[in-house]
């Protein structure tokens, strides 16, 4: 009996352990089984994510062609708008069926309903981020997307980011920096945990003990209020 007792705390031991390893496991990619999708709502999400990337595309590159600053601020405006809108669809779809994954809407879908938040104001990223954490332990979204929805928050709360994946532009210099990350030293180990590329891969010319070395100036930089975020 004692045996019989030992071998099944022992076994219920091994299962919290597997339990606990996938629940912490990193989401990298999706089984889509186009048979399984929701496709009027795949479609829609489709569009959003299109619509949001398309309005961002347009800005980036007028931004990096020097264009006329009203050319830039009327971009600037149609890409807020287009945020607001696709954030009213986006609120209504996941208070209708919950946080949708690639599973039901198909990658492009699924993305764009993240990258709505991702863009969003810093009110509904908090709100939407507990949720998103439970998708990505269920396998429903990348590791990689909670991980850059994190960095944002931080970095809008004037906390350091973890993952490296928010920057900035000096808007009186036009030079570009990455936002303070804490514990630089272990931030490739991070980035793997969540999927990520080692920041060389991410950042060109990264180096880490240059980028200690202007972390002090960095953080002066950053608690500027003339700064350019990153969209």
């Amino acid at each position: 009996m004692r045996y019989i007792s030992a071998m099944k705390t022992l076994s219920l031991l091994f299962l919290t352990i597997i339990s606990s390893f996938v629940s912490t496991a990193q989401v990298i990619s999706f089984n889509i089984d186009k048979a399984n999708l929701d496709n009027a709502l795949a479609a829609q999400l489709d569009s959003i994510y299109k619509l949001d990337q398309l309005v961002r595309m347009d800005y980036i590159r007028a931004r990096e062609l020097n264009l006329a600053t009203p050319v830039t601020d009327s971009l600037l405006r149609v890409l807020r708008k287009t945020d607001r809108e696709n954030l009213i669809a986006v609120n209504y779809i996941v208070k209708k069926h919950g946080w949708l994954s690639p599973q039901k809407v198909g990658f492009n879908g699924a993305q764009g309903l993240f990258l709505v938040i991702q863009h969003a104001d810093l009110k509904t990223q908090q709100r939407y981020l507990p949720i998103i954490k439970e998708a990505e332990k269920k396998g429903e979204i990348l590791s990689s997307n909670l991980a850059i929805l994190e960095d944002r928050i931080n970095m809008r709360e004037g906390k350091k980011q973890a993952y490296g994946s928010q920057g900035f532009t000096d808007s009186e210099t036009g030079k570009k920096y990455i936002y303070p990350i804490v514990d630089v030293d272990n931030l490739d180990k991070r980035r793997k945990a969540m999927g990520m590329p080692p920041m060389q891969e991410y950042v060109k010319d990264w180096n880490t003990e240059s980028y200690k070395k202007q972390l002090p100036e960095i953080e002066r930089l950053a608690k500027k209020k003339n700064l350019i975020l990153a969209h």
